[in-house]
């Protein structure tokens, strides 16, 4: 790698990347001190390792010329569809959900999580052969095929919140791949309104006798699963249940009001009343102990991180890298759109932590290799002449 392309390097972004791996530790220095009393730095440990060996895994992704992906990206994809199935042979289970692959004793990997980027590189070659050929409805078909496969292997297991990312992902990279806006948003429209339409119908107790038959059709979700995704609206209607995380987050945030109660110093987070606080829910905990500054403050590191990466986007040479860098971007907006959202009690609970935030190994190694993405689109947006 010629040393001159690192004139290209964008600091800011590194700089914000970097802010927001530091407020990942300290904010579990708070929310994981009581999740394990007799080891209460266990948690902000081993997300030191995580974040250690993300950077080398952003690196490594950084020097590697993205194009390189793109010659490779059916093997990616074989690769991708085998870890899924992988999952469903050899996985193991917890919290009523098979998508983990033991390593050691002590050690599993999430797939899915990796699938993420599997996808946001495959797609990327799949889109830019077919740019300007995106004009009609059939030439949507292939690309929606291409990204169904592993979305319902990841749905199978299952995990609606990183199919949901999938949707995210397929969704931005195929606008900005050229998709007709007027037919391609109106095919998303429609759905929207179908799947609304039919949890309407799921859900109503006073339908004219002519629409009972609504009722019956076949959804592909379970009562359970429906109900975990729409109790958001009314959490207080199951409060010792589905409803119990939304209420103690909401609680959690809403008790912070403006400077918080102080590190160390909440009641929900610090007493185990708000589960998952160091992984799903852990803005609740910012929100309680940092108040509405805090909270505002970690947006706002988060807005120059996106802001920065969608100058790199604007800034790469090809559309490979253009599409490599929106799926990106798709991924991480969407992670941090939702995973605010529920915890403030406005989306459904679909267990999508706060990337570079939340604990978690696999996770965290999945958003560095974005960030080293982003970084080598951004390192080679100039091609050298000599």
């Amino acid at each position: 790698m010629d040393k001159r392309t690192f004139k290209n390097l964008d600091f800011l972004f590194i700089l914000f990347t970097f802010l927001l791996l530091a407020a990942s530790l300290f904010i579990l220095s708070t929310a994981s001190i009581n999740v394990d009393k007799a080891n209460p730095l266990r948690y902000v440990k081993v997300q030191s390792y995580w974040i250690l060996s993300g950077i080398f895994i952003a690196a490594v992704f950084a020097v590697i010329d993205y194009q390189k992906w793109r010659r490779l990206r059916w093997w990616i994809y074989a690769l991708n569809l085998v870890f899924l199935l992988a999952v469903i042979f050899i996985g193991n289970a917890a919290k009523g959900a098979t998508r983990w692959i033991a390593i050691t004793s002590s050690f599993s990997i999430q797939p899915s999580e990796f699938a993420k980027i599997f996808i946001i590189i495959t797609l990327a070659a799949f889109l830019a052969d077919r740019k300007g050929k995106l004009n009609n409805y059939r030439d949507f078909v292939l690309p929606f095929l291409f990204v169904l496969v592993p979305m319902l292997l990841i749905y199978k297991q299952p995990d609606l919140g990183t199919t949901l990312v999938f949707a995210a992902i397929f969704i931005g990279m195929m606008f900005i791949a050229g998709a007709n806006p007027w037919k391609f948003g109106g095919l998303l429209l429609g759905g929207v309104c179908i799947i609304g339409l039919a949890l309407w119908f799921h859900f109503a107790t006073n339908l004219p006798w002519w629409l009972h038959w609504a009722q019956g059709l076949p959804l592909p979700m379970q009562d359970y699963q429906l109900k975990r995704l729409t109790i958001f609206i009314n959490p207080n209607a199951d409060k010792s249940g589905d409803g119990f995380h939304i209420i103690q987050s909401i609680w959690a945030i809403g008790s912070g009001g403006l400077w918080g109660k102080g590190y160390r110093m909440g009641t929900q987070g610090q007493l185990n009343f708000l589960p998952e606080h160091h992984t799903d829910f852990i803005f609740s905990v910012v929100g309680e102990e940092f108040g509405f500054i805090g909270t505002i403050t970690l947006l706002f590191i988060f807005f120059i991180f996106i802001l920065r990466s969608i100058s790199i986007a604007l800034k790469a040479r090809d559309t490979y890298g253009t599409l490599i860098a929106t799926g990106v971007i798709a991924m991480f907006t969407f992670h941090i759109l939702v995973n605010v959202g529920m915890t403030s009690g406005i989306m459904p609970v679909t267990g999508i932590p706060l990337p570079l935030i939340s604990y978690g190994g696999s996770a965290m190694w999945s958003n560095m290799a974005a960030v080293g993405l982003l970084l080598s689109v951004n390192l080679r947006r100039q091609r050298l002449m000599f």
